[in-house]
């Protein structure tokens, strides 16, 4: 307790730093397995393909991914954006599959029933779909974003400064309450996030079951994070 109270500054500093690098990738993962999504569920030919590359992004060793994204995306190798876009990579492997399964859930009868008062493919997905299919994203984008918050600690093995520091030195210097201080900050952090994304979900759907499920999630983006 005393190392603890001894470095609250570099705690909180850690803690900002990993909000930082894992925001960005949730909502940049979300965003681009809408697309992938819709293509996955819409079009069964491409269905599996998309689902099957999507599902083998993640993989790949995070240690890999962070060897061969400098040469592609031309970032340096000990850099924050390297360990961005590799947590963007697993967030879009997650979210994809999520979103096609959360589209396949609506309702045909529901879709037939916007085509029969008039809603165009644009307008229909927008109005009609994807608000049914909330719920279901919803509960995809809370496991993707646990496990970001969980795998962003690998940031530390390429010189990213976050609170995996406090597993490396903990376990260098042999303070194993620094390194049970760094497991018990991602927990309140893929926590809080977590609760804030519950709260952000019932107040955008209110039809959504009020059942979180948060230990479930949780520890479903722990073992799949601890996978990667």
């Amino acid at each position: 307790m005393t190392w603890v109270l001894d470095n609250l500054e570099l705690i909180a500093g850690l803690t900002l730093d990993h909000l930082r690098q894992c925001l960005l990738p949730i909502v940049l993962g979300f965003v681009i397995a809408i697309p992938l999504g819709w293509v996955a569920f819409r079009f069964k030919l491409t269905r599996g393909l998309v689902l099957t590359v999507t599902g083998l992004l993640y993989t790949i060793p995070s240690l890999a991914l962070f060897a061969i994204l400098p040469t592609v995306f031309g970032v340096r190798y000990i850099s924050e954006a390297n360990l961005v876009i590799a947590l963007t990579i697993y967030a879009v492997a997650i979210m994809a599959r999520s979103v096609a399964d959360a589209l396949g859930s609506v309702d045909p009868a529901v879709r037939q029933a916007a085509v029969a008062v008039g809603y165009g493919p644009w307008r229909r997905f927008w109005g009609v779909e994807f608000p049914l299919a909330g719920p279901v994203v919803l509960a995809g984008l809370r496991v993707t974003a646990v496990s970001t918050i969980a795998l962003a600690t690998v940031g530390i093995l390429i010189g990213v400064d976050n609170l995996g520091y406090l597993f490396t030195n903990g376990l260098q210097r042999r303070i194993l309450v620094e390194v049970f201080t760094g497991v018990v900050a991602v927990m309140v952090v893929a926590l809080v996030i977590d609760a804030l994304l519950v709260i952000a979900g019932r107040v955008l759907m209110p039809w959504a079951p009020r059942r979180s499920g948060r230990s479930r999630v949780v520890r479903q983006a722990l073992h799949a994070g601890g996978a990667a």
